[in-house]
């Protein structure tokens, strides 16, 4: 609400309520009456209160009846409001308006890791049905021998192995070779990372185009090499879609999912990490799979699992 509402131009001006004429209100006044009232016409004048407002005036002759609720109307209003503090997933009565979606607080957590499962999966699907998805699996960790170092491309769609390579060395011609076949490659595709912390190195695409520095790697696409945007948006990840999927969290509190540490040993991942790159690429080409068919298990303690009212959003209080 504005701290002040001008007055209305060319309209009589009156800066006490005593010196109002009779038989001019405002709306307020006119739907307080017995019957309620509503202005019929414009006003005719104004009143100034709170120092810095004018109240429009009407004539109460040109006043007609304000519309009643009837009583099933009224019933229906009265419902809606008592379901304003009604759960409409679990039920749970709250003391203060639940608001918009009308989730309490423990259901609005676990609607929140739902949908993020859900949109993990349209992103699976979207990604299968992708001719055009690969998924690029690289290994060229600075401190692993050059003869273990190497690329794969494996397409989503198929699960084909379409390029495997060793990478060479920073620097040789062997490494610039791999380079321009994945700029060939890779062009005009949509590119799914591997998951790109999990497992003995980190196996960061921007690594087959760089030596690890102290230097802070800018996100985002590198316009001679899209496919190695470094830890960014631009490309999908699997560790992104599985663990919007499996729904794991760290806290009962979080409501954004995240990847449980690979060496904690609790929860196994559900992909393979090796020297084979190509076992490794189809590996996690499989589990893009099982997730766009609903396939791969979900955390046993999933939130909208863990409460027992499920996914749905029916409304249980209606």
């Amino acid at each position: 609400m504005p701290r002040s509402i001008p007055p209305l131009p060319g309209l009589t001006r009156y800066t006490r309520w005593d010196a109002v004429p009779d038989g001019l209100h405002t709306k307020t006044q006119l739907s307080q009456m017995d019957p309620p009232l509503k202005p019929g016409a414009d006003p005719v004048g104004q009143v100034l209160y709170n120092g810095n407002s004018y109240a429009p005036l009407y004539d109460v002759d040109t006043a007609v009846p304000k519309r009643t609720v009837s009583p099933a109307q009224r019933a229906v209003l009265d419902r809606a409001r008592e379901l304003q503090y009604r759960c409409r997933r679990c039920g749970a009565e709250e003391t203060e308006p639940l608001g918009r979606g009308r989730y309490c607080d423990p259901c609005r957590y676990a609607m929140t890791m739902w949908e993020q499962h859900d949109q993990a999966q349209a992103l699976a699907r979207e990604l299968v049905a992708d001719p055009a998805a690969v998924l690029l699996v690289v290994d060229v960790g600075p401190d692993s021998p050059p003869e273990t170092q190497g690329v794969a491309v494996v397409s989503v769609h198929d699960r084909q192995l379409l390029y495997a390579a060793p990478a060479g060395e920073h620097g040789s011609p062997e490494r610039e070779a791999v380079v321009a076949r994945l700029d060939a490659l890779l062009a005009d595709r949509r590119v799914v990372e591997e998951p790109d912390f999990m497992g003995p190195n980190r196996r960061y695409p921007h690594a087959v185009l760089r030596l690890p520095s102290s230097e802070p790697v800018p996100s985002g696409r590198d316009p001679q090499h899209p496919w190695a945007a470094p830890h960014s948006a631009a490309n999908a990840s699997v560790t992104a879609v599985w663990t919007g999927w499996f729904a794991w969290t760290d806290r009962h509190s979080a409501t954004r999912a995240c990847a449980p540490w690979e060496w904690s040993g609790d929860i196994p991942m559900p992909w393979s990490r090796s020297l084979d790159l190509r076992a490794d690429g189809l590996s996690m080409a499989s589990l893009l799979h099982r997730i766009a068919d609903g396939t791969e298990p979900v955390w046993e303690r999933a939130a909208w699992t863990l409460d027992g009212y499920g996914a749905g959003t029916q409304d249980v209080s209606a």
